[in-house]
Protein backbone atom coordinates (compact mmCIF):
# COMPACT_ATOMS: atom_id res chain seq x y z
CA UNK A 1 0.00 0.00 0.00
CA UNK A 2 0.90 3.55 -0.75
CA UNK A 3 1.19 5.33 2.94
CA UNK A 4 1.57 9.37 2.59
CA UNK A 5 3.23 10.60 6.14
CA UNK A 6 2.90 14.21 6.58
CA UNK A 7 4.36 16.64 9.00
CA UNK A 8 7.44 14.86 9.26
CA UNK A 9 10.39 16.03 11.07
CA UNK A 10 14.00 15.45 9.35
CA UNK A 11 14.85 13.11 12.02
CA UNK A 12 12.19 11.38 12.26
CA UNK A 13 12.08 10.35 8.42
CA UNK A 14 14.78 7.56 8.22
CA UNK A 15 13.15 6.18 10.99
CA UNK A 16 9.99 5.61 9.19
CA UNK A 17 11.39 4.57 6.23
CA UNK A 18 13.59 1.89 7.84
CA UNK A 19 10.07 0.80 9.66
CA UNK A 20 8.62 0.04 6.48
CA UNK A 21 10.90 -0.73 3.93
CA UNK A 22 9.82 -4.22 2.33
CA UNK A 23 6.53 -3.74 3.80
CA UNK A 24 4.93 -0.49 2.42
CA UNK A 25 5.89 2.38 0.13
CA UNK A 26 5.75 5.87 2.53
CA UNK A 27 6.34 8.79 0.87
CA UNK A 28 7.43 11.45 3.82
CA UNK A 29 6.46 15.21 3.77
CA UNK A 30 7.54 17.89 6.17
CA UNK A 31 4.43 20.15 5.74
CA UNK A 32 1.46 19.46 8.57
CA UNK A 33 -1.69 18.46 6.96
CA UNK A 34 -4.30 21.48 6.83
CA UNK A 35 -6.73 22.72 4.52
CA UNK A 36 -4.05 24.21 2.89
CA UNK A 37 -1.95 21.30 2.32
CA UNK A 38 -5.09 19.11 1.91
CA UNK A 39 -4.20 18.67 -1.49
CA UNK A 40 -1.07 16.85 -1.04
CA UNK A 41 -2.92 13.63 -0.04
CA UNK A 42 -4.86 13.17 -2.68
CA UNK A 43 -4.93 9.57 -4.10
CA UNK A 44 -3.46 7.96 -0.71
CA UNK A 45 -5.60 5.21 0.96
CA UNK A 46 -3.37 5.67 4.05
CA UNK A 47 -2.62 9.34 5.40
CA UNK A 48 -0.45 9.34 8.51
CA UNK A 49 -0.55 12.71 10.41
CA UNK A 50 1.57 14.36 13.45
CA UNK A 51 -0.12 15.64 16.14
CA UNK A 52 -0.02 19.43 14.54
CA UNK A 53 -1.94 18.47 11.76
CA UNK A 54 -5.76 19.67 11.75
CA UNK A 55 -7.93 17.19 11.05
CA UNK A 56 -11.47 18.93 10.89
CA UNK A 57 -14.68 17.97 9.25
CA UNK A 58 -13.55 19.83 6.12
CA UNK A 59 -10.29 18.51 5.77
CA UNK A 60 -11.52 14.72 6.74
CA UNK A 61 -14.14 14.99 3.86
CA UNK A 62 -11.60 16.30 1.90
CA UNK A 63 -9.21 13.84 2.47
CA UNK A 64 -12.05 11.26 1.28
CA UNK A 65 -12.91 12.77 -1.73
CA UNK A 66 -9.34 12.45 -2.50
CA UNK A 67 -9.50 8.65 -1.85
CA UNK A 68 -8.32 8.37 1.49
CA UNK A 69 -9.65 5.72 3.73
CA UNK A 70 -6.94 5.53 6.92
CA UNK A 71 -5.97 8.15 8.89
CA UNK A 72 -2.86 6.88 11.40
CA UNK A 73 -1.45 9.86 13.99
CA UNK A 74 1.77 9.75 15.14
CA UNK A 75 1.30 10.31 18.79
CA UNK A 76 -1.30 9.13 21.56
CA UNK A 77 -3.34 12.22 21.52
CA UNK A 78 -6.08 13.16 19.04
CA UNK A 79 -7.96 15.59 20.12
CA UNK A 80 -6.68 17.47 16.82
CA UNK A 81 -8.96 14.90 14.92
CA UNK A 82 -13.28 15.29 15.00
CA UNK A 83 -13.35 11.65 15.62
CA UNK A 84 -17.24 11.77 15.19
CA UNK A 85 -17.53 13.05 11.75
CA UNK A 86 -14.97 10.32 10.93
CA UNK A 87 -16.96 7.66 11.86
CA UNK A 88 -19.99 9.48 10.12
CA UNK A 89 -17.57 9.41 6.87
CA UNK A 90 -16.95 6.00 7.53
CA UNK A 91 -12.50 6.45 7.87
CA UNK A 92 -10.99 4.18 10.08
CA UNK A 93 -8.65 6.05 12.37
CA UNK A 94 -5.42 4.63 14.80
CA UNK A 95 -3.23 6.35 17.04
CA UNK A 96 -0.11 5.27 18.55
CA UNK A 97 -1.25 3.91 21.81
CA UNK A 98 2.02 3.95 23.76
CA UNK A 99 5.75 4.73 23.30
CA UNK A 100 8.63 5.12 25.60
CA UNK A 101 7.55 6.84 28.75
CA UNK A 102 10.83 7.85 29.78
CA UNK A 103 11.32 10.19 26.84
CA UNK A 104 8.61 12.35 28.16
CA UNK A 105 8.89 11.82 32.26
CA UNK A 106 12.88 12.73 31.49
CA UNK A 107 12.21 15.72 29.18
CA UNK A 108 9.95 16.87 32.00
CA UNK A 109 12.96 16.75 34.89
CA UNK A 110 15.35 18.01 32.44
CA UNK A 111 12.67 21.13 32.37
CA UNK A 112 12.21 21.27 36.34
CA UNK A 113 16.16 20.46 36.76
CA UNK A 114 17.49 23.56 34.25
CA UNK A 115 14.92 26.15 36.02
CA UNK A 116 15.57 25.33 39.32
CA UNK A 117 19.25 26.18 38.93
CA UNK A 118 19.09 28.73 36.31
CA UNK A 119 21.06 26.64 33.35
CA UNK A 120 20.30 28.63 31.09
CA UNK A 121 21.02 31.77 32.43
CA UNK A 122 24.38 30.83 33.56
CA UNK A 123 25.27 28.84 30.08
CA UNK A 124 24.29 32.47 28.40
CA UNK A 125 26.95 34.49 30.87
CA UNK A 126 29.28 32.24 30.58
CA UNK A 127 29.79 32.14 26.82
CA UNK A 128 30.66 36.27 27.99
CA UNK A 129 33.03 35.17 30.09
CA UNK A 130 30.45 35.87 33.29
CA UNK A 131 31.22 33.78 36.03
CA UNK A 132 28.89 35.63 38.33
CA UNK A 133 26.31 33.64 40.73
CA UNK A 134 24.02 36.61 41.24
CA UNK A 135 20.46 34.91 40.51
CA UNK A 136 21.53 31.26 40.23
CA UNK A 137 20.76 30.52 43.75
CA UNK A 138 18.56 27.30 43.37
CA UNK A 139 17.24 24.90 45.68
CA UNK A 140 17.36 21.09 46.95
CA UNK A 141 14.84 18.90 45.42
CA UNK A 142 15.56 16.62 48.21
CA UNK A 143 12.95 16.87 51.32
CA UNK A 144 10.73 18.97 48.74
CA UNK A 145 7.48 17.99 47.40
CA UNK A 146 6.29 16.89 43.91
CA UNK A 147 3.42 17.07 42.52
CA UNK A 148 2.29 14.52 40.08
CA UNK A 149 -0.68 15.62 38.34
CA UNK A 150 -1.69 11.69 36.35
CA UNK A 151 -0.12 8.58 37.34
CA UNK A 152 -0.10 6.69 34.11
CA UNK A 153 2.97 5.51 32.50
CA UNK A 154 4.71 8.84 32.03
CA UNK A 155 3.78 10.12 35.43
CA UNK A 156 4.54 6.77 36.97
CA UNK A 157 8.57 7.42 35.11
CA UNK A 158 8.82 11.17 36.51
CA UNK A 159 7.73 9.30 40.37
CA UNK A 160 10.32 6.91 40.21
CA UNK A 161 13.10 10.06 39.29
CA UNK A 162 11.26 11.84 42.16
CA UNK A 163 11.56 9.14 44.36
CA UNK A 164 15.59 8.83 44.07
CA UNK A 165 15.69 12.53 44.89
CA UNK A 166 14.54 11.89 47.84
CA UNK A 167 11.24 13.99 47.06
CA UNK A 168 7.81 13.79 48.81
CA UNK A 169 5.04 12.20 47.01
CA UNK A 170 1.89 13.95 46.03
CA UNK A 171 -0.30 12.10 43.34
CA UNK A 172 -3.66 12.92 41.78
CA UNK A 173 -5.76 10.74 39.24
CA UNK A 174 -8.80 9.55 38.63
CA UNK A 175 -7.75 5.82 39.95
CA UNK A 176 -4.67 5.40 42.22
CA UNK A 177 -1.55 3.52 40.36
CA UNK A 178 -0.19 0.97 42.80
CA UNK A 179 2.80 1.40 41.33
CA UNK A 180 2.95 4.94 42.31
CA UNK A 181 1.66 3.79 45.66
CA UNK A 182 4.59 1.39 45.82
CA UNK A 183 6.92 4.17 45.28
CA UNK A 184 5.32 5.93 48.48
CA UNK A 185 3.16 7.84 46.85
CA UNK A 186 0.51 9.51 48.66
CA UNK A 187 -2.56 11.02 46.50
CA UNK A 188 -4.78 13.95 47.53
CA UNK A 189 -7.45 15.91 46.33
CA UNK A 190 -5.69 18.30 43.68
CA UNK A 191 -6.34 21.64 45.10
CA UNK A 192 -3.90 20.39 48.34
CA UNK A 193 -1.73 19.15 45.73
CA UNK A 194 -1.48 22.48 43.96
CA UNK A 195 -0.93 23.83 47.68
CA UNK A 196 1.62 21.86 48.74
CA UNK A 197 3.71 20.93 45.82
CA UNK A 198 7.11 22.69 45.29
CA UNK A 199 7.40 20.69 42.02
CA UNK A 200 4.35 20.39 40.07
CA UNK A 201 3.97 18.13 36.66
CA UNK A 202 0.84 17.48 33.89
CA UNK A 203 0.60 14.00 32.72
CA UNK A 204 -2.69 13.76 31.62
CA UNK A 205 -4.97 14.05 28.33
CA UNK A 206 -6.84 17.21 27.18
CA UNK A 207 -10.29 16.57 27.61
CA UNK A 208 -13.24 19.41 28.07
CA UNK A 209 -13.06 18.55 31.71
CA UNK A 210 -9.13 18.62 32.13
CA UNK A 211 -9.17 22.14 29.54
CA UNK A 212 -7.72 24.62 31.10
CA UNK A 213 -7.28 22.72 34.60
CA UNK A 214 -4.72 25.45 35.61
CA UNK A 215 -6.40 27.96 35.69
CA UNK A 216 -6.22 31.75 37.43
CA UNK A 217 -7.74 29.88 40.82
CA UNK A 218 -5.33 27.30 41.08
CA UNK A 219 -2.53 29.16 39.71
CA UNK A 220 -3.16 31.38 43.00
CA UNK A 221 -3.31 28.46 45.51
CA UNK A 222 0.32 27.48 44.13
CA UNK A 223 3.77 28.02 46.25
CA UNK A 224 4.89 31.52 45.19
CA UNK A 225 8.29 29.70 44.45
CA UNK A 226 6.46 26.54 43.02
CA UNK A 227 8.02 24.70 39.70
CA UNK A 228 5.14 24.15 37.47
CA UNK A 229 5.47 21.95 34.01
CA UNK A 230 3.93 20.81 31.35
CA UNK A 231 4.80 17.80 28.90
CA UNK A 232 1.31 17.27 28.22
CA UNK A 233 -0.84 19.46 26.50
CA UNK A 234 -0.80 23.08 26.06
CA UNK A 235 -4.36 24.17 27.02
CA UNK A 236 -4.37 22.31 30.14
CA UNK A 237 -2.90 25.71 31.11
CA UNK A 238 -4.72 28.77 31.31
CA UNK A 239 -2.07 30.82 29.55
CA UNK A 240 -3.38 34.42 30.16
CA UNK A 241 -3.97 33.60 33.27
CA UNK A 242 -0.46 32.24 33.80
CA UNK A 243 1.46 35.59 32.22
CA UNK A 244 -0.57 37.39 35.14
CA UNK A 245 0.93 35.21 38.03
CA UNK A 246 3.82 36.12 36.49
CA UNK A 247 3.66 39.24 36.03
CA UNK A 248 2.74 39.12 39.98
CA UNK A 249 6.23 38.15 40.84
CA UNK A 250 4.92 34.44 41.60
CA UNK A 251 6.19 31.23 40.60
CA UNK A 252 9.94 29.27 40.53
CA UNK A 253 9.72 28.75 37.25
CA UNK A 254 7.36 27.72 34.40
CA UNK A 255 9.13 24.86 31.54
CA UNK A 256 6.57 24.34 29.13
CA UNK A 257 7.13 21.85 26.24
CA UNK A 258 3.85 22.52 24.62
CA UNK A 259 1.38 25.70 24.24
CA UNK A 260 -2.53 25.79 23.90
CA UNK A 261 -2.26 28.07 20.81
CA UNK A 262 0.90 26.33 19.31
CA UNK A 263 -0.67 25.39 15.60
CA UNK A 264 0.79 27.01 12.93
CA UNK A 265 4.18 27.73 15.42
CA UNK A 266 5.52 24.61 16.63
CA UNK A 267 7.66 23.30 14.90
CA UNK A 268 8.16 25.60 11.91
CA UNK A 269 10.73 28.67 11.70
CA UNK A 270 9.71 31.83 12.65
CA UNK A 271 12.79 33.62 13.06
CA UNK A 272 12.58 35.67 10.37
CA UNK A 273 8.73 36.26 11.48
CA UNK A 274 7.08 39.03 13.55
CA UNK A 275 5.11 37.13 16.57
CA UNK A 276 1.83 37.91 16.29
CA UNK A 277 0.74 35.93 19.51
CA UNK A 278 0.97 38.14 22.12
CA UNK A 279 0.75 35.47 24.87
CA UNK A 280 3.38 33.30 23.77
CA UNK A 281 5.73 36.39 23.11
CA UNK A 282 5.29 36.65 26.88
CA UNK A 283 6.26 33.91 28.09
CA UNK A 284 9.13 33.43 25.66
CA UNK A 285 10.99 36.77 27.26
CA UNK A 286 10.22 35.97 30.76
CA UNK A 287 13.70 35.26 32.35
CA UNK A 288 11.20 32.35 34.76
CA UNK A 289 10.14 30.52 31.56
CA UNK A 290 12.13 27.52 29.43
CA UNK A 291 9.50 26.30 26.89
CA UNK A 292 10.43 23.32 24.66
CA UNK A 293 9.75 22.53 21.12
CA UNK A 294 6.84 20.17 21.84
CA UNK A 295 10.06 17.70 21.42
CA UNK A 296 9.64 16.08 24.84
CA UNK A 297 8.95 12.58 22.83
CA UNK A 298 11.80 13.22 20.18
CA UNK A 299 14.17 10.40 21.12
CA UNK A 300 15.32 7.16 18.61
CA UNK A 301 13.79 4.86 21.13
CA UNK A 302 10.35 6.87 21.15
CA UNK A 303 10.71 7.64 17.66
CA UNK A 304 11.36 3.77 16.88
CA UNK A 305 8.57 2.73 18.74
CA UNK A 306 6.04 5.22 16.83
CA UNK A 307 7.22 4.06 13.55
CA UNK A 308 6.66 0.82 14.16
CA UNK A 309 3.17 1.50 15.65
CA UNK A 310 1.94 3.20 12.63
CA UNK A 311 3.53 0.85 10.36
CA UNK A 312 1.10 -1.87 12.65
CA UNK A 313 -1.68 0.37 12.20
CA UNK A 314 -1.60 -0.01 8.47
CA UNK A 315 -0.82 -3.66 8.75
CA UNK A 316 -4.34 -4.05 10.77
CA UNK A 317 -6.25 -1.88 8.61
CA UNK A 318 -4.99 -4.08 5.96
CA UNK A 319 -6.21 -7.55 7.50
CA UNK A 320 -9.14 -5.57 9.53
CA UNK A 321 -8.03 -5.78 12.67
CA UNK A 322 -8.49 -3.99 15.93
CA UNK A 323 -6.31 -3.28 18.71
CA UNK A 324 -5.90 -0.80 21.29
CA UNK A 325 -3.97 1.28 19.07
CA UNK A 326 -7.47 1.80 16.76
CA UNK A 327 -9.98 4.44 17.71
CA UNK A 328 -11.88 3.89 14.65
CA UNK A 329 -12.76 0.84 13.13
CA UNK A 330 -12.81 -0.28 9.24
CA UNK A 331 -15.92 -0.53 8.27
CA UNK A 332 -16.88 -4.30 6.97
Amino acid sequence: MDVLAMGVQRDERPLLEAAFAGRHDIRCLDVSLTAETLPLAAGFEAVSTGVDAVLDAPVLEGLVRGGTRLVTQRSTGYNNIDIAHAERLGMTVARVAAYSPYAVAEFAWTLALALNRRIVRAASRTRDLDFRLDGLLGRDFHGRTAGVVGTGRIGTAFTAVARGFGMRLLGWDITPNPACEELGMQYVELDRLFREADLLTLHIPLAPSTHHLVGARRLAEMKDDAILVNTSRGALIDSAALVDTLREGRLGGVGLDLYEEEAGVFFYDKALEVMTEDVLTRLLAHPRVLIGSHQAYFTVDAVQEIAAATLRNVDDYVAGRITESTLIPRSP
